[in-house]
């Protein structure tokens, strides 16, 4: 049984997936297509957060949540959608950006991207040379704590829309203990996920799933990677508060 925290990377993801033209999902493939709506996303984030230009903020959020849907449960489509999410999850993370960085220290922005990056290519270096190793019970333990997390997220949202502010510890201008340290929990599991993203295209290369797939690992990654950028500006715009 294999599990993931990343909804579009489920223990289904790759069931019964096989390639009707003969061509395969490769590790280089996802690498390039990863990095490609990676780009995308840091274009689209850019010029939002330059022209400062908010009302792409909500639209972002919205439209990058229905088209991860439909790229769940269309995974065909992935070469298509898998774009449009980058284009429009950067629109909402430039705007988001430039919020923070308005509110706290300047510096927060560049911060969180380096630490995004860095986290990214430290764990891709651990996974790959076996320091970490994805076993049955480490996945289990990154599924509950993922699973945890988002509880928390749904009760804070669910206060905040019945007129309350949402938990407290979910607060960026929280600067208790308590609030840093659920801060850093969320991080670092935020960063053991892109382990278990790392494992689960690789059972898709292993398995010859389809070409499209290549594009589907990368929205998986890229899920993890907008979960991570966001908890990081979190937690520095915590720490940057109590200085």
């Amino acid at each position: 049984m294999r599990r993931s925290g990343n909804p579009a990377l489920s223990k289904r993801t790759f069931n019964n997936l096989k390639s009707t033209t003969g061509e395969v999902m490769t590790l280089d493939g996802t690498v390039n297509k990863t990095a490609m709506s990676l780009a995308i996303l840091l274009f689209a984030a850019y010029y939002t957060y330059s022209n400062a230009i908010m009302d792409y903020v909500l639209i972002g959020l919205i439209g990058g949540f229905i088209v991860a849907l439909v790229t769940i449960f269309k995974k065909e489509w992935s070469p298509i959608t898998v774009p449009i999410y980058a284009v429009l999850e950067g629109l909402y993370l430039g705007g988001v950006s430039k919020i923070f960085g308005n509110m706290f220290e300047p510096g927060i922005v560049p911060q969180a991207i380096c630490l995004t990056l860095g986290i990214l290519i430290a764990l891709l270096f651990a996974y790959k040379t076996k320091i970490i190793k994805v076993t049955e019970n480490f996945k289990l333990g990154v599924f509950a704590a993922t699973a945890g997390i988002l509880v928390v997220y749904l009760i804070s949202i669910l206060m905040s829309a019945f007129g309350g502010r949402g938990l407290p510890i979910m607060d960026p201008t929280n600067t208790s203990m308590i609030s840093i340290g659920f801060s850093l929990f969320v991080v670092g599991i935020a960063s053991l996920n892109l382990v278990m993203d790392f494992d689960f295209i690789e059972q898709g290369v292993e398995n010859g799933a389809p070409k499209y797939m290549e594009w589907y690992g990368a929205f998986g990654l890229l899920m993890t990677l907008i979960w991570l950028y966001l908890e990081i500006l979190k937690l520095l715009a915590k720490t940057s508060s109590r200085k």
